[in-house]
Formats: C-alpha cells, sequence, structure tokens
C-alpha cells in the first residue's frame, strides 16, 4: 500500500526537500507561473551546476515563447548580491549557484530517471521524468564538473537548453540527428502539443467535442512518448572529453561520429 501511494504522490509531484538531496541529482524549479522550469546538477554541499542564458540575452527563439521564457540566472539587486555566488545575472552558460541562488525563491523537485511508461504518461507535463537510466552519480558529477570548467555550448531553446545539459551530464546521451528536437521533455511536450493542435483536422474523424479530445490526447501522448530520450533510437553515448574537444561541431555530429565508431 505504501509503495502505491508514493507512486501516487509521485505522479501528482516530484516536490522534495533539500535534506533528501544527494550530489548528482537532477533538479529543477518551476519558472514564470509554471510556464517552464529551470534545471539543474546538485553537487553537493549546497551548490547546483546548470546551464542558462544570462539576462538580456532572453529574446531570439523567434516564437511566442519570448514574450514569456526569461533569463534563469541568478538574479538579485545589484546593491546586494548573494554572498556566496556575486552577481550571477549577467552571467551566461554552465555555472555553479548556491541552491537558494538557483531555486530563485521556487520549490525544489527531483526529476525521475528509469520511470514506466506507464508513470510517464501518467506526467501528462514534460520536464520531469524520463525512461533513460541514469548512470553512476561519480559520473554525472565528472560530466557536470568538466562541462563547468569547459562549456557546453550555446544556449537554444529547443535543441540545447538547460535541461539537456542535466540529461546529458546525467546519461551521457546526445541527439545524432540534427532535425529534431533535443533531449528536453520540455520542448518535446510544446512540439508535441503544437503538432497535436496542428492535427485538428483530425476532427473530422469524430463527430462529438470528447471524441476530438481523445484524438488530440492520444497524438499528444503518442509524440512525447516517442521523443524520449529513455525510447529514441537517434542517440549515442558520447564522452564528455570528447564533446569538449570537438566544441566547435554539432553536437548532433559528434554523436553521429561515436555511432558510427561503435
Amino acid at each position: 500500500m505504501d509503495t502505491w501511494i508514493k507512486m501516487g504522490m509521485g505522479v501528482l509531484s516530484n516536490k522534495i526537500s533539500r535534506d533528501e538531496l544527494k550530489p548528482g541529482d537532477h533538479i529543477y524549479s518551476w519558472r514564470q507561473a509554471y510556464i517552464y522550469a529551470h534545471h539543474g546538477i546538485y553537487a553537493g554541499e549546497g551548490k547546483v551546476i546548470h546551464f542558462t542564458r544570462g539576462a538580456g540575452q532572453e529574446i531570439g527563439t523567434g516564437t511566442v515563447l519570448d514574450r514569456f521564457i526569461l533569463s534563469s540566472s541568478p538574479a538579485h539587486p545589484e546593491d546586494n548580491p548573494c554572498q556566496q555566488c556575486g552577481d550571477q545575472s549577467r552571467l551566461d552558460g554552465v555555472m555553479c549557484s548556491c541552491i537558494d541562488c538557483f531555486l530563485s525563491g521556487g520549490d525544489l523537485y527531483l526529476f525521475e530517471y528509469n520511470v514506466s511508461p506507464v508513470f510517464f504518461l501518467a506526467k501528462a507535463r514534460g520536464g520531469t521524468c524520463t525512461l533513460a537510466h541514469s548512470d553512476s552519480p561519480e559520473d554525472v558529477l565528472h560530466r557536470a564538473s568538466f562541462l563547468l570548467e569547459n562549456g557546453f555550448g550555446g544556449y537554444n531553446i529547443f535543441k540545447n537548453n538547460c535541461e539537456d545539459f542535466a540529461i546529458y551530464c546525467k546519461t551521457g546521451l546526445l541527439v545524432i540527428t540534427s532535425i529534431s528536437v533535443g533531449r528536453s521533455g520540455q520542448a518535446a511536450s510544446f512540439i508535441a502539443a503544437a503538432s497535436a493542435i496542428a492535427s485538428s483536422p483530425l476532427r473530422f474523424l469524430t463527430t462529438s467535442f470528447s471524441g476530438l479530445a481523445v484524438v488530440v490526447s492520444g497524438m499528444y501522448c503518442v509524440s512525447r512518448y516517442v521523443s524520449d530520450i529513455g525510447v529514441r533510437r537517434d542517440v549515442a553515448k558520447v564522452p564528455v572529453e570528447r564533446l569538449v574537444a570537438h566544441s566547435g561541431v554539432e553536437k548532433s555530429d559528434i554523436a553521429t561520429n561515436v555511432a558510427q565508431e561503435e
């Protein structure tokens, strides 16, 4: 019974307390009234390694999201910076912040790995869990620390965002195909929702609103599922040293080369 209760609570929320944190955990916190979440890797001792755009660099996706998605860099009044982190509001790329700056007043959530397909689909909102397996905490922290020193490339909301960074640190997986969305469940959910809406001509297959709702929700779930990093076949495990050594090359090209060598 306790197991089922925990599973039910997990479907509703992944919220955890700071006392439950372990080094190597993939954590996130919702921003802008739950429009999107900011992700990072807990490094221990109250520190989080995360990937973000700096303030003033938010615009540029070319979509309506530019009106809502702001920088996730830690923000404090200029005359009162964080005593641990200093003023990081203008920084971008991979950075290390205290957990208070990372959360920016939000709640703490744990991103879950190796979930079942049923659990995954029950979490209607993307960017909270994956079917993929996580590597050991040692491997996760090695990747995160290495990228903290060497960078993770340019920020791209659909192909190289904070969730992509955290998932790569946890799994070492990169997407091979350059035309598809990255590893991010948030981006995949956005694309899935847009695809489901764009497929509204399927309304002609049903005459009722409930029937249309079933068709659209079914398409949304299928699209989310096949886009998950734990299901996709267009991925390859890439050592972080190799990723950094070819920093000027598209990540998809690096993953393709690794896949061809295997």
